[in-house]
């Protein structure tokens, strides 16, 4: 049985040990967390987790329900469907000769992609965008040979009705 994606996203109080009892409900099922973002809202006593995982429906829901019995979660939703903004964040340093530059550039500017820092064989650079969209810019900058990459994992928000 494959297992399926989800995102799944929590309001959590903004304590030591929240995100390390979460992620430990996740180990002791054998889950790998794919990604994991961590911040403040913009009520400083609470923070918001949003976690990637592949999981089996039904272990997944076992899951939720321990999670949600944690005392610090406040509010558990999950994000896979279509009713949230999902967005992930990307800062690449791809090698860059001069004959490229040009193409390089291109391919930056379709993405809507920064350029953060450049050096005499380097850029630095900054994208946002969905999950797919990344993986996409990356498949185009590997010929170009991809030195460091650091990908934020998905943030998400549930859109407002």
């Amino acid at each position: 049985m494959d297992q399926d994606k989800y995102i799944l996203t929590m309001l959590v109080e903004n304590e030591p040990g929240v995100t390390a009892r979460i992620a430990g409900l996740f180990a002791g099922r054998g889950y790998n967390i794919e990604t994991i973002c961590g911040a403040p809202t913009a009520n400083p006593k609470m923070s918001r987790i949003t976690i990637t995982t592949r999981a089996h429906p039904l272990q997944l829901e076992q899951c939720k329900k321990q999670i949600k019995r944690l005392v610090n979660v406040i509010k558990l939703r999950d994000m896979t469907g279509e009713k949230a903004v999902k967005r992930e964040m990307a800062l690449i340093c791809v090698k860059v000769s001069l004959e490229k530059k040009q193409d390089l550039n291109r391919i930056i500017t379709a993405f809507q992609g920064r350029i953060m820092d450049t050096g005499p064989e380097y850029y630095i650079v900054e994208v946002t965008g969905d999950e797919d969209t990344i993986d996409d810019l990356l498949g185009l900058l590997e010929p170009f040979g991809i030195k460091k990459l650091a990908r934020s994992g998905v943030l998400a928000l549930y859109k407002e009705t």
